[in-house]
C-alpha cells in the first residue's frame, strides 16, 4: 500500500511542478515522503533543484485531539525529532523547517505560492488550517494532496478538508490510496 501511495505523492508533485510555487508539506514525521518530494525536484533535467521545500510539524507528535473524529492521542507519533529529519534531509538544498504548531507555523508566510502541497497531520482541525491557509496560495494549476482523506483512522482528516471546501463548493476527489486531491 506504502508504495502506491508514495507512487500516487511523486507524480502529483511532479505534475505540479509545471507551476510556480513552493512546495510544502504538513505533517513531517520521520521525514520519509519529505525526501521523496525532495527528490522530484532532481529526478531529471526538468526538474527545479531550486524550489524551495517548507516542512511544518512539531516534531514531538500530535499536538491535539479533537474525541469524536480524531483517532491519534496527544503525543502520538512522537518517536522522531527535528535532529533526525534534518538529518535524513542534509543532502537537499532549499529546505526549510517550520517546527510548532500549525496554523502558528504559518505566520510571515502570508504572501507565499504554493504549488504543491502534502497534508499529513492526521487530525481534523490541523486539516481544517492547513487547507484554509494553503488553498488561497495554491497557484492555478498547484494541487494538494490530503494523504488521510479517504482512511476509516483518520476520519477526522476528511472532516475537517470536508468542512472547509464545502463552503466554496468544492469536494477533494478521493483516490484508492486513501489520498485525496484538489487541483486548483
Amino acid at each position: 500500500m506504502f508504495e502506491d501511495t508514495a507512487y500516487m505523492l511523486f507524480s502529483l508533485a511532479r505534475l505540479a511542478s509545471a507551476h510556480p510555487g513552493e512546495i510544502w508539506e504538513c505533517g513531517v514525521y520521520r521525514g520519509v515522503t519529505a525526501k521523496l518530494l525532495a527528490g522530484t525536484r532532481t529526478c531529471d533535467g526538468s526538474c527545479d533543484k531550486g524550489r524551495t521545500i517548507r516542512l511544518f510539524d512539531t516534531f514531538s507528535g500530535m499536538p491535539e485531539r479533537r474525541p469524536e473524529t480524531d483517532s491519534f492521542k496527544i503525543g502520538s507519533l512522537g518517536d522522531t525529532s527535528l535532529d533526525r529529519v534534518r538529518a535524513k534531509l542534509e543532502a537537499y538544498d532549499n529546505i526549510v523547517f517550520h517546527p510548532g504548531f500549525i496554523p502558528d507555523t504559518f505566520a510571515g508566510l502570508e504572501n507565499s505560492i504554493i504549488s504543491f502541497a502534502h497534508i499529513d497531520v492526521d487530525q481534523y482541525e490541523t486539516t481544517k488550517q492547513c487547507c484554509k491557509f494553503i488553498f488561497p496560495r495554491l497557484s492555478d494549476g498547484g494541487v494538494m494532496v490530503i494523504d488521510d482523506y479517504g482512511r476509516p483512522s483518520t476520519i477526522g482528516a476528511r472532516f475537517g478538508a470536508d468542512e472547509y471546501f464545502s463552503r466554496l463548493k468544492l469536494k477533494p476527489v478521493a483516490l484508492s490510496t486513501g489520498q485525496a486531491i484538489i487541483i486548483k
